[in-house]
């Protein structure tokens, strides 16, 4: 259902009132299977663990959006150009995979490094859109996070790195849940 009538910032306010959770959560959930999987499994295992944890966020946030009351596949919502927006962003997010592939290839430790901080930087049209810090936050905490965890523990990447992502992701959702949305 499209609805033309409603100007950009009355559309921004209604996406503002969003509570936003779905997604991060997923990314939590996501994150955190890399992080098990990088204390209990060799590398190579925790290699395919992070393509396949990292490539569902975006569905497994579609199944927990019924859950949050965001339900993302509701056809009967009108239309958003912010929503459109966020999907973009996700479609950024996919595409970064086209960086971190060739270095995974070269150095297969550099996927927590590589995925971990481009994901990641979907955060930041997040912030504008729902004129809020936290996407700031996310992003660059997340990111200095990545690469501190990347240069003092080399051997454990598949680990800390993940496990940073988890923590951030958990702090983000609380932030989430508190923001006010009027």
């Amino acid at each position: 259902m499209t609805d033309n009538k409603r100007s950009l910032e009355q559309q921004k306010e209604e996406f503002k009132q969003k509570k936003l959770l779905a997604s991060p959560i997923a990314g939590l959930i996501a994150w955190l299977t890399v992080a098990v999987s990088g204390l209990f499994f060799p590398d190579l295992i925790t290699v395919w663990v992070l393509f396949i944890a990292t490539g569902s966020i975006v569905y497994l946030a579609m199944g927990i959006s019924k859950f949050t009351g965001e339900d993302y596949l509701d056809k009967t919502k009108p239309t958003n150009t912010f929503d459109r927006l966020f999907f973009y962003t996700v479609a950024q997010s996919v595409l970064v995979y086209s960086i971190a592939i060739p270095f995974f290839m070269l150095d297969y430790t550099s996927l927590p490094l590589s995925v971990g901080i481009l994901t990641g930087l979907m955060w930041i049209p997040l912030s504008w859109i729902i004129d809020h810090w936290i996407g700031l936050f996310h992003t660059l905490t997340r990111t200095i996070s990545i690469l501190v965890l990347w240069y003092l523990f080399p051997s454990e990447r598949f680990v800390y790195i993940p496990m940073a992502i988890v923590i951030v992701y958990a702090i983000s959702i609380l932030i989430l849940q508190k923001r006010k949305t009027t």
